[in-house]
This record gives structure tokens, sequence and C-alpha cells, in this order.
């Protein structure tokens, strides 16, 4: 039988069962999600002849709600690596604003709490919501240990309110500061603003993404994906941004900036 029968096969099995995944963000191969879930449904029902429309059970939906979706980015080339997209960003060698936020307990946080004491990999990213920016944060997350050994410390914001931030928090143990900026005031003094149209609101619930309950907020303002290392002074010492969410710089990228930038630790 061909691989196209099979598809065929696990397709119509799985309309069946109430088993097709739907990717909420567009950023999955539909037919390949389809495919395994009507192939895992048969293999629990023991043959086709057993089928009958089910449910998901409350556990598997608590499961999956607990475990973001993460998609794996792509990488700039080298030359890009380290460079600012035109209009945005700070710009090495400049001073960073001291802008206030707020830390998942709902407390304020100035930035400059948190450089004075060490340099920081201040990271920004789109929110809780995008597949890149958890698969992002999940990396820096288990590349922790090779930032502190470098003196540096990650910090993720975003525009997702605390209670957003603490839903991705929870679904694993993340070793640094997660802040929001839900007022989009850092992302503003960082020029690294994204303002969605109408168009692109209209277009980000239809993936399922309402961005006003997420921020909390009517702004329409997400972050344009970018890293800036700050020394104990405030100062930019490497920054990078891109508006292609898709594409980002690697752990061994970001952590060889880090050690190019030879910071007083």
């Amino acid at each position: 039988m061909t691989h196209r029968s099979l598809l065929s096969i696990a397709l119509r099995s799985a309309t069946l069962l109430g088993t097709v995944s739907i990717a909420v963000v567009g950023c999955s191969d539909a037919a390949s999600d389809a495919a395994t879930s009507a192939s895992a449904a048969m293999t629990a029902k023991g043959s086709a002849s057993a089928m009958t429309t089910s449910t998901p059970s409350a556990t598997a939906t608590a499961s999956a709600a607990a475990h973001p979706k993460m998609m794996e980015y792509g990488n700039p080339d080298a030359a890009k690596v380290g460079t600012l997209a035109p209009d945005t960003g700070i710009a090495v060698g400049q001073k960073v604003p001291d802008i206030q936020v707020t830390d998942l307990d709902g407390k304020d946080v100035k930035l400059s709490e948190l450089y004075a004491k060490q340099p920081i990999l201040l990271s920004f990213y789109r929110g809780g919501w995008c597949p890149f920016c958890n698969f992002e944060i999940h990396e820096m997350t288990k590349a922790f240990p090779e930032y502190q050994k470098l003196g540096v410390l990650p910090v993720a914001v975003s525009v997702d309110k605390p209670d957003q931030e603490a839903k991705m928090k929870a679904t694993y143990d993340i070793p640094f500061p997660v802040l929001s900026d839900s007022d989009a005031k850092m992302i503003e003094a960082f020029h690294v603003v994204n303002k969605l149209d109408d168009a692109g609101i209209e277009k980000m619930k239809g993936f399922g993404v309402d961005l006003e309950s997420y921020s909390g907020k009517a702004h329409h303002e997400i972050a344009i994906p970018s890293f800036f290392l700050i020394d104990k002074t405030g100062t930019v010492r490497w920054a990078h941004s891109d508006p292609d969410f898709k594409v980002r710089p690697t752990t061994a990228q970001l952590l060889a900036a880090i050690e190019a930038a030879k910071l007083a630790k």
C-alpha cells in the first residue's frame, strides 16, 4: 500500500474519531498531525471496526494545555548575527533606558536593578502564544548553566500580563526572570515594536490568538524578537533584532557573542 493510501486511511479514521489536530498558531503540518493522531487512535482501539466517536479526556486536554506548542526556528546567516534591523533597537555603546516593568508576582522591577548585579542578556519575545518564542525560552533554559559560567543572566520580556507569563513558566522550571511589559513601555523604549493593524489583529484571531486577552491592553503591540547584551553600567555591548520571527540566533551564537564582549563580571 502506498504512503498516499495510508495517509488517506489515517485521515478518514481521524475524522471519525474526532482526533484531527489543528495548529493553534498555524505553524504545523496539518496532514502529518492528522496521520499521527489517527495512527495513535487506531492502535488504542485495536481495529478500525471498533471505532466510535470519542471526546478527548479531561486529563489529555489539561496535559495539552500545560505544554505550550514549540517550533524550532531557523538561524540567521553569520553576517547578520549581531545586527539590528533598520529603525529598531538601541545601538552598541548606547545606554539603555531604565524602564520599570512587572515580575510574575506583580511586583515592580527596574531594569537597572537587574544589570547592576551582573550583565544581562535581555530577550524580547512576542508572547507565550508564539511557538517559536516558547522554543527560544526553552533553549535558554537548557543553556542556563552556560550563561552562568559566563556571568550573564538571561532576562525574558514580553507584553503578556503576569498571569499569562506565569502559565508559561509553570510548564517547566525557568531559572531566570520572565517579565511583563503589558503597557509596552520597554519595547517602545528599545524601539522593538511591532504594532499590528486591523488586518493583522483579525489574522491573529483567526489563529486563536486574542492579543488583548494576553496583554490586558488594547495597544495591539508585540515585540520584535531581539536580544541586547547589557553590562553592569547599563551599556549595550551587543545587539540583534529581526522582524522575521521565524529566524533567531542559536544558543552557540549567543554564547559566542557574550564571550567576545569580554564583560566584567
